[in-house]
């Protein structure tokens, strides 16, 4: 594989022109897509094969024009007891016509008509129909009604799940990308280099989303999938640059021409970052085994723009810096390779040049300072992880809720209005399907199902039944008495279920927006030990093809455990107990989204095989060239340090811009995504695991004769490149 990279990557600096000319109209073709093609995001979650996904179908065959998005108009008069005098009335009925004909709206309910409202007399809730395919158009509309009430000093607050709408992207990603470069032009030392890592990631992105989006008119996609496909395609894709412009860079201070340099490092360098990318692809791809849709799309979609920053990186990339020659090196290490001529050039100031082995470096103080005291970094490196991994078993789960939604914002304004007035089961009431072959069975079964209802625990109210036009299924409205991300709720969802089984000739099924969410939580909790499985087992399988060792793999895969581990307490501690939330903008605490765990163990796995093939790659290196395992260890580290720590500091920067996003579900998973890639560089990979390898010695790379001999062999370091070069004498330019 490292001899066709090598190739590779000499055949592109060849055809540089071609190769930029040839991206830029897939650039150009995929925005043109995009915006001809483009299709709007949904906000909702559909799981086949629950009970709640089955009611929700049922009632759209049976009930067609209540099938599309509902929305609740909460209204608060200015007194008590105002909305049963005269001019009460007419604010409402005004209202309850205004929301009739709005764009979309299939039909509103006034409230003093329906009983919504409070014995108090100041609250009430309007119900709104809308039909199916909300628009962007529809959804603004509907959010600015009742603008004449409220100037006569009313509170008008439009919210339901209507309100779903895709996450804004803004200047603090942009922040997140301006840290990334700062950080580039002090690794590089070049703005040159720095220019054409984030160039070549930026198009790589540029391509990936519109790509996306241009698929987005022919496949649902959830708001957060473009998000997540952005966040980690933008940092992948400046990593990926990072590390084959380092090994570039490297090759030209070793005195080889910019071609062969090139070759060598999408040869080498390249190598890890197809094997990093192959790895994030088949984790995300792997999402699929859940058997949830939305999360599939996720996963695909993430991983498509993966796969693009791959294929940028070990194309583009080479053609870029064939355009940029030697200025991706600093000024100042220019003078220590020849001209393009091939004439030696002063090399009087060789000594300022960075030698291969030159031990004064951070990285290779570390590495001593690391093994010297192996067994107390240990300790307190898995002490350390295991106290930051304690909030995790406390862990709650749910789908993202009005409740928890920016302070401010119309869901979450409408929201606690609706707390305010009605009580918190009003914001995630439930609904009973009873269906029947026959209308007498339905209406005869219609009675002991409310009446089992009113007598289960944590029920608030049922609403009188709707009956289907044919009479065969019949819809009951169940509030609960507390809200939809309660513990007691979800043992109230479990409860109605258990009491309705025993019911026969007809089928009683339990959905609404709340039940969905507990459902896919529990269908997610469930799936996360065997995803989690997969993955371990994936680690070890292919950190053993790469390695040719039985406990390097096992080292890694369980040191990614830590990170997980330590990376679920904290978000728990954070974002659901509400530790520190105010640093990151929480404005309230809650259950996190059901989905990030398993996100989560996805792409944090490739992202530790990444750092793990880019250190231990180096010390396997050296060990097979004569270095003892303490010598190849330090080697390892000492010359993978910088670069290991400035992709580090890259992927922080970019998933750290997404913290300040006010969607908690965006910020939930920028947070967690940055926190999990600091543990992993500086904790596992830089700390854990130099300490272990000097601490297991040369029994790290024991692999038994019969397993060798059986596995192939994938050249991820370029051995078989070095071979087939080993009798060419460098070219120099």
């Amino acid at each position: 594989m490292a001899t066709l990279l090598y190739r590779l990557g000499r055949g592109a600096l060849r055809r540089r022109r071609l190769v930029v000319a040839l991206w830029l109209v897939v650039l150009v073709v995929a925005g043109l897509a995009a915006a001809t093609l483009r299709g709007p995001t949904a906000s909702n979650f559909t799981m086949p094969g629950t009970e709640s996904q089955r009611a929700l179908d049922l009632l759209a065959e049976q009930f067609p024009a209540a099938s599309g998005a509902t929305g609740t108009i909460t209204l608060k008069a200015p007194a008590d007891g105002q909305l049963a005098t005269p001019q009460g009335k007419a604010v409402v009925q005004e209202l309850v016509e205004q929301a009739s004909t709005l764009p979309g709206v299939v039909g509103a309910v006034n409230p003093l008509q329906a009983g919504a409202v409070t014995p108090d007399g100041r609250y009430a809730l309007i119900q709104v129909q809308f039909g199916e395919d909300v628009t962007d158009a529809q959804r603004t509309a509907y959010e600015q009604v009742g603008a004449a009430a409220k100037a006569q000093g009313w509170q008008v607050a439009p919210g339901g799940e209507v309100l779903g709408s895709e996450p804004e992207i803004g200047s603090t990603e942009a922040l997140g990308v301006l840290v990334a470069a700062i950080v580039l032009i002090i690794t590089f030392g070049s703005l040159v280099a720095a220019g054409m890592t984030m160039l070549n990631a930026l198009i790589g992105v540029g391509v990936g989303m519109a790509g996306l989006f241009a698929l987005s008119g022919v496949v649902e996609l959830t708001s957060t999938a473009p998000v997540l496909a952005l966040m980690l395609g933008l940092a992948v894709g400046i990593d990926y640059s990072l590390f084959i412009t380092s090994r570039h860079r490297q090759n030209l201070l070793d005195g080889l021409s910019p071609e062969e340099a090139v070759g060598r490092a999408v040869g080498t360098a390249g190598s890890a970052v197809l094997f990093a990318g192959a790895t994030v692809v088949i984790a995300l791809a792997g999402l699929a085994v859940v058997n949830i849709p939305f999360l599939t799309v996720m996963g695909l979609a993430a991983a498509g723009t993966v796969t693009v920053a791959v294929l940028v990186a070990i194309t583009l990339q080479p053609a870029l810096l064939g355009f940029a020659g030697r200025r991706v090196l600093p000024r100042r290490l220019r003078a220590v390779v020849t001209d393009e001529q091939g004439a030696a050039v002063d090399h009087s100031g060789v000594a300022d040049r960075p030698a291969a082995e030159d031990e004064s470096r951070f990285g290779f103080r570390w590495a001593r300072l690391v093994t010297r005291f192996r067994v107390p970094v240990i300790l307190v490196g898995l002490l350390g992880l295991g106290l930051l991994a304690l909030p995790t078993p406390d862990m709650r789960l749910a789908l993202p809720g009005a409740a928890t939604a920016a302070v401010g914002s119309p869901a979450r304004v409408a929201n606690d209005l609706t707390v305010e007035g009605f009580g918190a089961g009003f914001t995630g009431r439930l609904a009973v399907v009873v269906a029947g072959d026959t209308p007498q069975a339905t209406s005869a079964a219609v009675p002991q199902v409310t009446a089992l209802l009113q007598r289960t625990e944590n029920v608030l109210a049922v609403a009188p039944p709707q009956l289907s036009p044919d009479g065969r299924t019949a819809l009951l409205g169940v509030v609960p008495k507390t809200g939809p991300t309660d513990e007691a709720t979800e043992t109230l969802v479990h409860d109605i279920r258990a009491s309705v089984s025993g019911i026969r000739d007809v089928d009683v099924l339990l959905t609404g927006v709340t039940a969905i969410g507990i459902d896919v939580s529990e269908k997610l909790s469930d799936a996360l030990p065997v995803y989690l499985l997969l993955v371990v087992g994936l680690s070890v399988l292919l950190l053993m093809l790469v390695f040719r060792s039985l406990l390097v793999p096992v080292k890694a895969a369980l040191g990614f455990l830590l990170t997980v581990a330590a990376t679920f307490g904290i978000t728990v501690a954070v974002f659901q107990q509400g530790h520190l939330a105010d640093l990151v903008g929480l404005d309230t605490p809650g259950p996190l989204i059901s989905f990030l765990p398993i996100l989560l163990i996805g792409i944090l796995f490739g992202l530790a095989m990444d750092y793990e093939v880019f250190l231990v790659s180096r010390m396997r290196e050296d060990f097979v060239h004569g270095k003892s395992a303490r010598q190849a260890t330090i080697s390892g580290m000492g010359h993978g340090a910088r670069v290991v720590t400035a992709a580090a500091l890259i992927m922080m920067s970019v998933f750290g811009g997404f913290v300040f996003l006010e969607d908690p579900v965006i910020k939930s998973m920028g947070f967690a995504l940055a926190v999990g890639v600091a543990i992993d560089a500086f904790v596992v990979r830089m700390t854990i695991v130099p300490a272990v390898m000097s601490l297991l010695g040369d029994r790290a790379w024991w692999l038994p004769g019969w397993l060798s001999r059986a596995l192939p062999n994938v050249d991820i370091e370029g051995e078989g490149l070095r071979t087939h070069l080993e009798d060419r004498t460098p070219t120099h330019v």
